[in-house]
C-alpha cells in the first residue's frame, strides 16, 4: 500500500479501510481509525471532526495499515496491551493476552477474597507475566516467581513488573515448568500451550504466524503440558493451596482425570464470559 496524492484524514481512512478489508481484516473501518490513532495519536472524535485535515505525512499510517494487512496482530504494532488492571508490555516473544484468561483471576478472587490469605504465587509458563503481575496486584502481601522456558520472555515478563512497580515482589526463572522449585505456593497458576498440533494451521493468521509458537503448541492433543505440571502439584501446594489452570474447548474431562491420577481434587471448572469452560481449581486431597 503506497500514499495517494490526496492525504486527507477522510480519504486515508476510506484507502486503509478497502485495504484492509481486501486483506480480510474484520471491522476494517474501526481497524483503520485505530491504527490512525496509533500513528499520529487523533482518536476517532478527532478524525470525524477534522475530516479534510490534511496529513504532511502519511507514510506512519499506511506502514502501520500494511503491517495489520499481513496480519500483525494490534497488540504488536501497539506494542502494549491491557490485562486487569495492568497495561503490559508485549513482544513476540509473548503470547498475547486475552481477555479469557481472566477468567483465572475472576476464580482466585473468587475462592480467596481475603486478600491477605495470599503470601505466596508461582506462575508456570508465564510469557508476559500477567496472570502472576495481576495476582500480585490484588494481593499485596504475596509474593511471586514467573518460569518461563525462553529467556528473553522471562526478561519481558520482569520489565511489566517494573513497568508496573511490582518488581520489588517478583522473582523471574528460566526454566521447564517447576523442574528446580524447592518450595511450596499458596496458588500455582498457569496458561500452558494447549492448542493440538494439527489445529495449529487453522488459527487465525494474526495468531499462527505471529505469536510464539512454543506459547501454542500442547502437543498431539493439546494436553502435553498438563501431562508435566499435574504431577508436580502437590508438592508445589501448601495444605490450603490453590492452583488454578486455564485449559483449551472440551478438554475439562480429560484434565479432570489427569488431576485425579496426580492426586488432585477438582474444586471447580470455570467458565469464561462466552460461557466457555475455560479454567479449572484444583486442590491437594
Amino acid at each position: 500500500m503506497t500514499a495517494k496524492n490526496d492525504s486527507r484524514v477522510k480519504t486515508m481512512l476510506a484507502d486503509a479501510t478497502e485495504y484492509l478489508a481486501e486483506h480480510g481484516i474484520d471491522q476494517p473501518r474501526k481497524e483503520a481509525r485505530l491504527l490512525f490513532e496509533l500513528a499520529y495519536g487523533q482518536d476517532t472524535a478527532w478524525q470525524m471532526i477534522h475530516p479534510d485535515e490534511p496529513i504532511s505525512d502519511p507514510m506512519p499510517f499506511f506502514g502501520f495499515v500494511q503491517r495489520r494487512g499481513k496480519g500483525e496482530p494490534m497488540a504488536y504494532l501497539r506494542g502494549s496491551k491491557g490485562f486487569w488492571s495492568l497495561d503490559l508490555e508485549v513482544t513476540r516473544d509473548t503470547l498475547i493476552p486475552r481477555g479469557d484468561t481472566e477468567t483465572l483471576m475472576e476464580a482466585l478472587i473468587r475462592h480467596r477474597p481475603d486478600r491477605s490469605t495470599v503470601s505466596s504465587v508461582l506462575d508456570l509458563g508465564t510469557g508476559s507475566g500477567c496472570l502472576l503481575l495481576a495476582a500480585l496486584a490484588e494481593y499485596p502481601a504475596a509474593r511471586g516467581i514467573g518460569i518461563d522456558r525462553v529467556e528473553s520472555t522471562a526478561r519481558q515478563a520482569a520489565k511489566n513488573a517494573r513497568l508496573n512497580h511490582l518488581e520489588e515482589r517478583a522473582l523471574f526463572c528460566v526454566a521447564q515448568w517447576a523442574a528446580p522449585l524447592a518450595a511450596r505456593f499458596d496458588v500455582v497458576i498457569s496458561n500452558p500451550p494447549y492448542i493440538p498440533q494439527a489445529d495449529i494451521g487453522g488459527l487465525m493468521k494474526d495468531v499462527a504466524d505471529y505469536e510464539p509458537m512454543m506459547a501454542l503448541d500442547g502437543g498431539a492433543d493439546g494436553l502435553a503440558a498438563y501431562r508435566d505440571i499435574l504431577p508436580c502439584l502437590p508438592n508445589l501446594l501448601t495444605p490450603d493451596g490453590l492452583a488454578i489452570l486455564e485449559f483449551g474447548i472440551g478438554q475439562g474431562d480429560d484434565l479432570k482425570e489427569l488431576a485425579r491420577v496426580a492426586g488432585l481434587q477438582v474444586v471447580e471448572l470455570c467458565a469464561d464470559l462466552g460461557g466457555i469452560t475455560r479454567a479449572i481449581v484444583l486442590s491437594r486431597e
